[in-house]
Order: structure tokens, then sequence, then C-alpha cells
């Protein structure tokens, strides 16, 4: 358990990197009509208007995998030093928010994509320093 001391700023990132993609990929699982629902209508003018389902999978599947990964990946900086599954963990997270971004703005909601920057920062950060 060395390995806590000296990944400080990396596992703190990972612990966010968790609690924000596990919480927001569980809650598009468990109300996955609600979630439906509301982003028909969020893309409804959009080119993505017959596809929402299919994107609302993909990307719960992102944020799920970018969360789970996170999880493990830390556990395995803290265990072994190995930071392969952490740093996958972390660009998965950066392609979902790119994913978010993208719908965001496609469909005209920039103050929406401008809260997706805040995620995104952070995030990148973490793929920084688990380059070191």
């Amino acid at each position: 358990m060395n390995g806590i001391k000296e990944n400080i700023p990396q596992l703190l990132l990972l612990l966010f990197v968790v609690i924000t993609f596990l919480q927001s990929g569980l809650d598009k699982v468990f109300d996955w009509r609600g979630n439906l629902s509301w982003l028909k209508e969020h893309f409804s003018k959009s080119i993505f208007r017959n596809t929402v389902p299919l994107l609302l999978f993909v990307i719960t599947f992102m944020e799920l995998t970018a969360g789970i990964a996170s999880l493990v990946g830390g556990i395995q900086l803290v265990i072994s030093g190995d930071y392969i599954v952490a740093q996958t963990g972390a660009v998965i997270a950066a392609l979902s928010l790119l994913m978010l971004l993208l719908g965001q703005r496609v469909a005209k909601d920039y103050e929406g994509a401008k809260t997706i920057v805040i995620y995104f920062i952070p995030t990148v950060i973490l793929i920084l320093l688990l380059q070191y």
C-alpha cells in the first residue's frame, strides 16, 4: 500500500472520475425511460433526433466503462504501481465528455456545453499526471 502517498493527486482525480461516471452511468441504467424521454426532447430538432436510443446506450456504456476502469486502475495503481488501466479509464472518460460536448453543441445547449468543460479539465489533468 505504499503507492498511496506517491499518487495522491492521481488517486483523487481517479476518485473524481469514478464518482462522476459511475453515478451518471448508473442513473442512465436505473432511469433509462426518464433519460430517454428527456434526451428525445432535447435532440428533437437536431441531427441526432432519430438515433437517441443508440446514442444513449453508447454514452451509458462509455460512462460505466470509464468509471469501472478508473476504480480498478486506482486500486492497481496503489497495489502494483501500474497505471495502464487507470489511464485507459481516464481516456475513456475524456472521450465520453467530448461526445457529451458534441451533443450539447449540436442541440444548441451552450450552457450545458460549458458545464462539460468543468469535468473535462480535471480529466485531462489526470491523463497528464498518469503519463509521468
